[in-house]
């Protein structure tokens, strides 16, 4: 019984420093990876596409793109996909986030970003943010999870407060509920139609 006693007032000792280490370690690769990028933004001596370019090496490893897809079909309809569908959807739904992404880039002009203290979410971590321009403040909140190799990743955003995953799941079911995965997939591939 003692040691189940002093095993639980551990646990109760350690786990204030366990939150602490996530928060500071997501909020870390958020800022690592944001100050990274605007460093890129602010060079002049590039092209459109060097920079376009660096920007995706920078931020590409701290999205998991694939748990965004599987996010934005829900359980209503990524179970029942087949692997190559799967794969179709995930390649076709990362090819339009890193485009959108990157079409936003032309609008930046010296905006800076000013950190808010991350919060835990269970075992997740979320990190505010506000993006300030000179007329305009943009809320934008980074949504973390903790891989199994121990790894910060993000798999969503909140831009004033409205998340990426939860717009595009709502598209993405509007037109499986009168269509077929292939019409989706047919969207993707070419969104001006």
């Amino acid at each position: 019984m003692n040691r189940l006693l002093y095993g639980i007032l551990f646990l109760l000792i350690m786990s204030p420093f366990a939150v602490a280490s996530d928060t500071d370690e997501a909020e870390k690769l958020i800022k690592s990876k944001l100050e990274e990028m605007f460093a890129v933004l602010q060079k002049t001596d590039q092209t459109e596409e060097e920079r376009n370019s660096r920007v995706i090496e920078i931020i590409e490893p701290a999205f998991d793109f694939e748990r965004m897809a599987k996010l934005t079909l829900g359980r209503k309809h990524w179970p029942g996909l087949a692997k190559e569908k799967k794969k179709q959807f995930t390649d076709l739904f990362v090819k339009r986030l890193k485009e959108s992404y990157l079409g936003k880039l032309n609008l930046y002009t010296n905006e800076r970003i000013v950190y808010k203290p991350p919060i835990q979410v269970k075992t997740r971590v979320h990190v505010p943010t506000e993006l300030i321009s000179k007329d305009n403040v943009i809320d934008i909140l980074y949504k973390l999870y903790k891989t199994k190799d121990k790894k910060w990743l993000i798999y969503d955003l909140e831009i004033q407060g409205v998340s990426i995953i939860k717009t595009y799941k709502t598209q993405f079911d509007q037109v499986l509920r009168s269509g077929t995965i292939d019409d989706l997939l047919a969207k993707l591939e070419n969104p001006e139609k």
